[in-house]
């Protein structure tokens, strides 16, 4: 079993508020927070936030909701922060579920919770899914990931990996996009802030990097269960249209 945080900042440069932001009638950090809420390997949701307004409306609607600190520089940090404040051996795990991402399949957070508890060694966790549209390939805002033969991240990057270098040869090369969703133990958690940014990770802009950068493995565990997030005004109607299309469908 594991503990879910979500990490919740107000200010967003693109959507600010955007985890009260109303979608089908509910905040969206309630839509998070009740679909973290189903996974079976999750044991308790946190929410982690750096404004009242958001920790009032997570009370108003019964999440458990602690104050963070306002400088963290990702969510990675925040959920290292309520972890430092949670007794226990070091062997806990912890999963980073991301607050602008509604629609998070609960099968999708115990597949990552079964990928880190699988094996002792596997300090840090996280997915992917095939890439079914080939423009998503060459779109830098969809991270793409590479693993070895033990499943573990050779590298993310928003570059279409692996290139295809000769195209004319019979070569069938299954893309796959990585879902900013993951999972910790405690120990490796909690370093996370101490550990020094690097060329690639400045580069790439993703915060994954610095983990691989400083030595760690990431595994990688597959899922069918792509991810919809809200970061522009525009991705508010689209997930509304998704939760009507789900509700009619149930």
């Amino acid at each position: 079993m594991a503990i879910a945080v979500i990490p919740a900042r107000y200010s967003a440069t693109r959507l600010p508020g955007k985890p009260l932001v109303p979608l089908a009638g509910k905040p969206m950090i309630q839509r998070v927070w009740e679909r973290a809420s189903q996974a079976k390997r999750i044991s308790r949701v946190i929410v982690a936030t750096d404004d009242e307004r958001i920790l009032k409306a997570a009370a108003a609607f019964g999440a458990e909701a602690v104050m963070t600190r306002s400088e963290h520089r990702s969510g990675t940090e925040r959920v290292a922060e309520v972890a430092a404040h949670i007794p226990g051996s070091g062997e806990e795990v912890f999963v980073n579920v991301q607050g602008d991402e509604p629609l998070v399949e609960p099968e999708a957070i115990d597949t990552l919770v079964e990928a880190i508890e699988s094996e002792a060694e596997v300090l840090i966790a996280t997915l992917m899914v095939p890439i079914a549209k080939p423009a998503d390939i060459m779109d830098p805002n969809i991270v793409k990931v590479v693993l070895d033969f033990d499943g573990n991240a050779l590298y993310f990057s928003r570059a279409p990996i692996p290139w295809v270098r000769d195209r004319e040869a019979p070569v069938h090369v299954q893309h796959m996009k990585h879902l900013g969703l993951y999972a910790f133990r405690r120990a490796a958690l909690l370093e996370f802030p101490t550990l020094p940014v690097g060329d690639l990770e400045r580069i790439e802009q993703l915060e994954q990097l610095r983990w691989m950068e400083n030595g760690y493995k990431i595994r990688v565990a597959e899922t069918v269960h792509d991810s919809v997030s809200v970061d522009v005004p525009e991705d508010v109607a689209r997930v509304e249209r998704l939760l009507r299309e789900a509700a009619s469908a149930s």
